[in-house]
């Protein structure tokens, strides 16, 4: 592969110059005005000193503006560093300003007065609000953006993820690998991608977001974002606008087929549905299925493009529990505590190796050598291969609580309970919950019940909305301990397994 996902762009200008690429509620943009609105932001963006290699951070809701920054960023060189919206001071704070020294910040009108208090921490750092784009809308170039420095490994983004450690890592796509993961894609499933209609309510900060969208883009598509999901809203779009793909955790796939208009929808424009994040029931498969749609259960994470493998036509009807055997050029395997590969029906450690795999952590060589090993990503998930090299997801190693699609790391809320005066010992581990999925729940050792109100806006001070537990117990005796001295989650998993019914919901 020789082209960079400009080329991509440009070709996608002139081949589909009138076909609607973005559909944003009621407005659009075509192909050929993406690649003008792009390039002129793109000059903008140089006009306030952005330079290649520079972070271009944001931090707003999903609208037209952040994609069309994020096209003008990799016109520039500038690597884009988005952050989740949701994120409080501290969070931000700690990756915009600390970790990736961002030259800019654009944010929208929600997040402005946060944006300013970080603009505060950085000398010569400037904060611009995402409506600045609109005027540049109808603007012509007056000559093409200089993009000769641009390869294969300029670094594009950088895509934060919350790990084990409890502090979020920053993972680094180039073009290199995008490209990669989007041909891998295509490859993999012929006739999925021509023209397809795709309907995104990911946040774009995330890989499911940011990655899914270039994917889309670069197939020349038309991407029906939404600023957030709305299960009436989905099941309508799928309907009205014909929409051919989507995909997303099994959480929003319940909520549509709970829908009272579900049952007599028109769902024959689906073709492609991908499900992933959390292991999938059989009775929403088979409540999918009875619909014509096939759901295909995927497997992925950041630190490999988003998507590893996708589970194929055949064993998505004879077996649904899989996830598919990776792709024609990624390979997943299994290793043990050796590091070695392991037989069939041999759980260990699921492995990935492939065109979309990240570059790197940014600034962070040490995690980096961890987790990348020979060329093999180290997941931190369980998993299990059969002889066909079918893969089962059986758990999560790294401590990761997914609610309603996002990723919450479960170490980063206990640092911040500890760090509350009185507590001892806390545990965070998820709970079941009818909106989300699964939601924190937090276990505390050296506080009375009545100090969770105080607790809770502790909580609320440093973390983002999602992250704040919503059941929080406090017991009186220490948490149970394993033999190697770490607090015994599992067992605490099977001692709250129905916490959502026994404790009270605390928000």
């Amino acid at each position: 592969m020789s082209g960079t996902l400009i080329e991509t762009l440009n070709w996608w200008a002139v081949e589909r110059a009138e076909v609607p690429a973005l559909v944003v509620g009621s407005e659009q943009v075509t192909y050929a005005q993406l690649r003008a609105w792009s390039e002129s932001a793109a000059q903008w963006l140089a006009s306030l000193g952005v330079e290649p290699g520079d972070r271009v951070g944001v931090m707003a809701g999903n609208s037209l503006q952040w994609v069309i920054l994020s096209q003008a960023a990799m016109l520039t060189g500038a690597i884009l560093a988005p952050v989740n919206p949701r994120f409080t001071f501290s969070e931000a704070s700690y990756l915009l300003v600390e970790r990736y020294r961002a030259k800019v910040i654009f944010h929208d009108e929600e997040r402005s007065e946060l944006v300013a208090k970080l603009i505060d921490q950085m000398p010569g750092g400037k904060a611009v609000d995402l409506s600045a784009l609109d005027s540049l809308r109808n603007v012509v170039p007056a000559v093409p953006t200089h993009t000769h420095g641009i390869g294969l490994d300029t670094e594009l983004v950088i895509i934060p993820t919350s790990g084990s450690t409890g502090r979020p890592k920053g993972v680094v796509l180039s073009h290199r690998t995008v490209s990669g993961y989007i041909a891998d894609s295509c490859l993999a499933r012929p006739g999925a991608f021509a023209a397809p209609r795709i309907l995104l309510f990911a946040p774009l900060c995330t890989s499911a977001g940011y990655v899914v969208l270039t994917q889309y883009l670069a197939y020349g598509g038309t991407v029906f974002l939404e600023q957030a999901f709305d299960a009436e809203v989905a099941l309508d779009k799928i309907v009205t606008q014909r929409i051919s793909t989507m995909m997303g955790t099994p959480i929003f796939f319940e909520r549509m087929a709970a829908c009272e208009g579900f049952r007599d929808a028109d769902l024959s424009s689906l073709y492609y549905c991908l499900v992933g994040g959390a292991r999938v029931a059989r009775t929403l498969l088979e409540a999918w299925s009875h619909k014509g749609v096939l759901l295909r259960q995927l497997y992925g994470q950041t630190e490999v493009g988003g998507q590893a493998t996708f589970n194929t036509d055949q064993a998505s009807i004879t077996h649904p529990e899989k996830c598919g055997r990776g792709s024609i050029y990624t390979r997943i395997a299994v290793i043990d505590e050796h590091g070695e590969f392991c037989p069939p029906h041999t759980p260990g450690q699921i492995v990935v190796k492939g065109p979309g795999t990240m570059v790197r952590y940014w600034d962070d060589p040490e995690a980096t050598a961890v987790t990348i090993v020979d060329g093999w990503v180290r997941t931190g998930d369980l998993g299990v291969l059969d002889e066909q090299g079918l893969l089962t997801m059986l758990d999560r190693i790294k401590d990761i609580i997914i609610s309603g699609g996002l990723n919450i790391s479960a170490a980063e809320v206990e640092r911040v309970i500890a760090e509350y005066p009185g507590v001892q010992e806390v545990a965070v581990i998820a709970a079941l919950d009818d909106n989300f999925g699964e939601t924190p729940l937090a276990i505390v050792h050296g506080l009375h019940s009545g100090h969770i109100p105080e607790l809770l806006q502790h909580c609320t001070t440093h973390l983002s909305s999602y992250k704040v537990p919503r059941y929080m117990v406090c017991i009186p005796e220490p948490l149970p301990r394993l033999a190697t001295g770490k607090i015994a989650k599992p067992l605490l998993r099977e001692q709250f397994a129905e916490a959502h019914l026994n404790l009270p919901r605390i928000r």
